[in-house]
């Protein structure tokens, strides 16, 4: 794809390259409890004895928050006893509910919500779907470990890689053995490979908006080479990942990357990101 390509133009597809509460169970309120004096028991009069205090409910017993709670009930002389209810209190709290988490409801939330994404990883690997202008699709694995290392490695027969070492940006094609270096801070890829990302003094922010589930947010970028690109970036609420990219490069070409089989856990090899300078024209 890119070996009929200019240097400017090449540069462009790099630009278009940027990958990219908690319901709880209302406690029930305890209710009131109704208490009533004991019928006094009729009884012969007996003569008047001083007895020792009273034995405590429960003592050597274990207790319960049923027998803490249950309210005090009036028991007839030789009337069996009746069952203590347990009071709205003493019943267990439901668990908690496992709901969505409620959208941003300012845009500066939408971008620090992506913000908290974007550096809760070092590492992530995965797959990715780019879809050109002209109809183009193609597939390929997606590497990055920050700060400042990524890799696009393209699916056959596409003989394209792009990798970035931390310092410059390699776009290469295997076949033609030929090979252009561009800064990271000339390319949207800086936007993935901060050490420590913050989308509103990369970018000026053009909007945010929440459809279902997924959040979208748009910027630009008015230091990428060849002038401003515009970027939207759209992220899962509900999956907590980044979905989608979509760049419009300064020549108005639109590129979009989907991502899927998402991985942050596992390191990927370092020679994933090892760019030869040898080969620069």
């Amino acid at each position: 794809m890119l070996d009929r390509l200019t240097p400017a133009a090449r540069a462009s597809v790099l630009v278009m390259t940027l990958a990219g509460g908690t319901l709880l169970a209302a406690p029930l309120a305890a209710q009131p409890l109704q208490l009533q004096p004991p019928k006094p028991a009729a009884a012969k009069p007996a003569p008047r004895l001083v007895l020792p205090p009273p034995r405590p409910a429960g003592l050597g017993e274990t207790r319960s928050a049923a027998t803490d709670t249950a309210p005090i009930q009036s028991v007839a002389t030789n009337a069996p006893a009746a069952a203590a209810p347990v009071s709205e209190a003493a019943k267990p709290a439901a668990a908690p509910a496992r709901g969505k988490p409620a959208p941003p409801a300012t845009q500066e939330e939408a971008v620090e919500r992506l913000n908290a994404y974007l550096n809760s990883f070092q590492t992530l690997q995965g797959n990715f779907i780019q879809h050109a202008s002209n109809g183009r699709r193609l597939e390929g694995r997606i590497y990055i470990q920050r700060p400042g290392k990524m890799r696009f490695e393209y699916e056959p027969p596409t003989t394209t890689e792009v990798i970035a070492d931390g310092t410059s940006v390699a776009v290469r094609d295997k076949r033609l053995a030929t090979q252009d270096l561009y800064s990271i801070g000339q390319t949207p890829l800086k936007f993935l490979v901060r050490e420590k990302m913050d989308l509103a003094r990369e970018g000026t922010l053009k909007g945010a908006s929440v459809d279902g589930d997924l959040l979208t947010v748009r910027l630009e970028d008015r230091s990428t080479l060849g002038g401003t690109s515009k970027i939207t970036l759209k992220f899962d609420l509900v999956a907590n990942e980044l979905r989608q990219w979509v760049v419009v490069d300064p020549q108005g070409y639109e590129t979009a990357i989907s991502l899927y089989n998402l991985d942050t856990r596992r390191r990927p090899d370092p020679q994933n990101f090892v760019i030869d300078y040898q080969r620069k024209l």
